[in-house]
């Protein structure tokens, strides 16, 4: 028996859901502190505002105008964030309908719609189960239920984000400390609403389930994979819109401005500017929030299927059941003792600190989650329980489980780690891709994707030992567990992720409304680290999305009824080959369309400069809601066709195929997705980053590439935009495509399993 009772776990998973929401509420009322309208009591104290530097780097501009400059152009982006993603949702919403009837009509007809009977369960034949159409519709509202807490997510994280970029803007000027805290208070926000709401929501949904299923545990833990697949449905459009509107804005932006009219990045003259600080959000931010949230649901309701069929399912033990989502619980409370350090404890004085903060984030979150696995292995499992491993009962005792979720943890630290010495330019790779631009274009393009190539080599092998412990020691339980403990820490992950997009708005803010040189430099400084940060949070999302998905796999497997996928079998073969195939269809799709859009978007800039008179000399306005609506139009109209892509392989490989095929497609498009998106994450993370580093010239080494402007500069120009679709739009889509088709597989097995493979049947 477990020292924790039911009682206690019932109280701790929604206290600490609350306990989060309450934290991030608090650091939002914090940024909020920071005015956006000047008062008239700034006007009063001028003199001790002077004396306390708020404006010392104002030179010659008057304080009033800068504030109005900063919330007139704050207002724009969220303007135009909150209409492209209110756009995107209606297209969504209508998909998310559509979808939920075809949940409830595929799986309803399993048992030909008939609620009246009951029948043996899937594992365990000597008990009864509920009917097949009562998890058809209870399986529909969790798909329903996942997608919206997704959207929320998305949609919170974009009005936290414009709400503090240009107040990190105006912190600036007291100092880069000031600037790092409430741009990392405000990633803060979105993290933890984030990280508690997908808890509460699934907590809560298990708990409703529950007054009908009873003791039905199987059917319950079923129906709830439905949570899952809404929440990565929804993250998958959401990436991919938001991926291309902010790439299709970023290259234009770059290539017209940057490379023809050798003008500053964010420099206000640029009609893309706006659209290009939009994309930020949408992208980065909501595209992120909604990706990270799909895969905890997912890594969640990959332990808990299979937790319902192991010995914490068939001998309801509530505690043990329950245990990823106490992992979940202890992973929010110890992020918020994290988040203190950067916020609190440790005061950022100089520009150099930055990085070195948000790195020690993930160090003390791994170190005191560590702590935390062990005393809730100790507290809530039995010294001893069995864990479902395809049709046999594996004996596990609580500190190998510990193992596997430690063993997660620490393997996304490695990948983490590993990533950022491929993505910062504090490192000799992205130095060396730098310095490849002295001969153009071409050798930056070759070095940047030699970097990414390798970059693959030690993730995968940290994966690979991650699975083959976790596996040995409790079956797929364990991966799944391995996945969670990858994840546990996202409250954190989301905050440093969040950090950027925001610090780089702030920038694009103080180059836009005219601060001067020093504030952008502390800005640029923020961005930088952010930039490096994101990549590690990019590396984190694929390797949990590798975990996820062969949890997720495993179950279906057991679930369609598979006692062994055999790789000589042709019908395994033709869908290994054809899943394989699918990363690389997918990432044509998606860059095709980043190129389609961002070419309407270099005409149209070209357009403005060429026939817009006095544009270039400052006394011309651009046309910059025409911009904004290309990036628009373009992203809701090229979303559908990879949505639609990933969405249909799996029921048309399942339907007509049969489970073994789409076993073969699940695998291959796991292990072919996993290398292609971390190499094309990391590719353009190296070359965004060899780019900065030229401008920086912080070192002797970048001095001598030249300044901006320069040839040199423009090659590490070039280098960027093309791996701008690469780092922000296919990589970051890709880790959703291996996870939601396995998902998806998972909830229609029972489906596939009966009326599957209908051309073998025929032929």
């Amino acid at each position: 028996m477990a020292i924790l009772s039911d009682a206690a776990t019932e109280l701790l998973i929604p206290l600490a859901a609350v306990i989060g929401i309450a934290f991030a509420i608090a650091q939002w009322a914090l940024v909020s502190r920071v005015k956006l309208s000047p008062s008239p009591h700034n006007a009063r104290d001028k003199g001790a505002l002077l004396s306390d530097s708020l404006i010392e780097e104002e030179e010659g501009l008057n304080d009033h105008n800068v504030v109005t400059k900063c919330a007139e152009i704050q207002t724009a982006i969220a303007e135009g964030a909150t209409s492209f993603l209110f756009t995107e949702y209606q297209y969504v919403g209508i998909f998310m309908c559509i979808f939920a009837v075809v949940i409830f009509v595929f799986l309803g007809s399993v048992e030909g719609f008939s609620a009246a009977k009951t029948h043996p369960c899937t594992y365990s034949k000597d008990k009864q189960c509920k009917p097949a159409l009562f998890n058809a519709l209870f399986t529909t509202v969790s798909f329903l239920l996942g997608a919206i807490t997704s959207v929320v997510s998305g949609f919170l994280g974009m009005k936290v984000a414009t709400y503090a970029n240009a107040r990190t803007t105006l912190e600036a000027r007291k100092g880069v400390g000031k600037a790092f805290v409430t741009a990392f208070r405000s990633g803060a926000v979105m993290g933890f609403l984030l990280a508690s709401n997908g808890l509460l929501v699934l907590y809560i949904a298990i708990n409703l389930f529950k007054l009908y299923y009873g003791e039905d545990w199987e059917g319950l833990f079923e129906s709830i994979t439905g949570y899952g697949l809404g929440g990565s449905s929804m993250a998958l459009f959401g990436r991919v819109g938001g991926g291309i509107y902010t790439k299709a804005a970023d290259v234009g932006a770059d290539l017209v401005g940057k490379v023809e009219r050798n003008i500053p990045e964010d420099d206000p003259r640029n009609p893309a500017v706006i659209a290009d600080n939009v994309g930020d959000n949408v992208g980065d931010i909501a595209g992120m929030g909604s990706d990270l949230f799909g895969s905890y649901a997912e890594s969640s309701c990959a332990a808990l299927v299979v937790a319902s069929i192991s010995s914490f399912g068939v001998n309801h033990d509530f505690t043990g059941m329950c245990f990823p989502l106490l992992v979940s619980s202890v992973g929010i409370i110890v992020c918020l003792i994290t988040t203190l350090f950067a916020t609190d404890i440790f005061e950022i004085k100089a520009v150099k600190e930055i990085e070195p903060a948000l790195k020690k984030q993930l160090i003390i979150s791994t170190a005191l989650m560590t702590v935390g696995i062990a005393l809730i292995s100790w507290l809530a499992l039995p010294a001893k329980f069995t864990v479902f491993n395809f049709g046999e009962q594996k004996q596990v005792t609580n500190w190998g489980l510990f193992l596997c979720v430690a063993i997660g943890l620490w393997a996304g630290l490695i990948i983490g780690y590993v990533t950022e010495y491929y993505t910062s330019n504090a490192y000799s790779p992205v130095q060396d891709v730098a310095d490849a631009c002295r001969t153009g274009a071409a050798t930056n393009v070759i070095f940047g994707l030699a970097l990414g190539y390798k970059s693959v080599i030690i993730p995968i092998f940290a994966i690979a030992v991650g699975i083959y412990v976790s596996f040995t020691i409790a079956a797929m339980y364990g991966i799944a567990m391995a996945a969670l403990g990858m994840l546990s820490t996202i409250a954190t992950g989301l905050s440093i992720d969040a950090y950027g997009p925001i610090s780089d708005n702030a920038g694009g803010i103080a180059e836009m409304a005219g601060m001067s040189h020093r504030i952008r430099e502390r800005t640029d400084a923020l961005d930088a680290a952010g930039n490096t940060t994101a990549a590690i949070g990019k590396g984190f999302a694929i390797g949990s999305a590798a975990l996820v998905s062969l949890a997720l796999f495993g179950a279906f497997v057991s679930r369609a009824g598979v006692k062994v996928v055999d790789v000589l079998s042709p019908k395994v073969i033709i869908g290994l080959v054809v899943g394989a195939m699918l990363p690389y269809w997918f990432s044509a799709m998606t860059m095709k369309s980043v190129g389609r859009a961002a070419l309407e978007m270099v005409e149209e800039v070209r357009r403005q400069f060429n026939t817009i008179p006095g544009l270039m000399e400052g006394t011309g306005k651009p046309d910059y809601a025409n911009c904004v609506k290309i990036s628009t139009d373009a992203s809701i109209k090229q979303m559908i066709p990879p949505g639609a892509l990933v969405m249909l392989t799996p029921l048309v490989a399942g339907t007509f195929f049969g489970v073994e095929t789409l076993a073969g497609v699940l695998a291959g498009a796991l292990v072919s997705g996993v290398q292609v998106a971390i190499s094309a994450s990391n590719t353009g993370g190296a070359w965004d980053n060899a780019k900065k580093y030229i401008e920086a010239g912080a070192s002797e080494h970048a001095r001598a590439l030249g300044p901006k402007g320069s040839e040199c500069h423009k090659a590490a120009v070039i280098g960027d935009t093309i791996g701008d679709p690469l780092k922000d739009t296919s990589g970051p889509s890709l880790n959703i495509l291996i996870k939601l088709m396995a998902v998806e597989s998972l909830v229609f097995a029972p489906f596939f399993a009966t009326h599957g493979g209908i051309l073998f049947k025929l032929f």
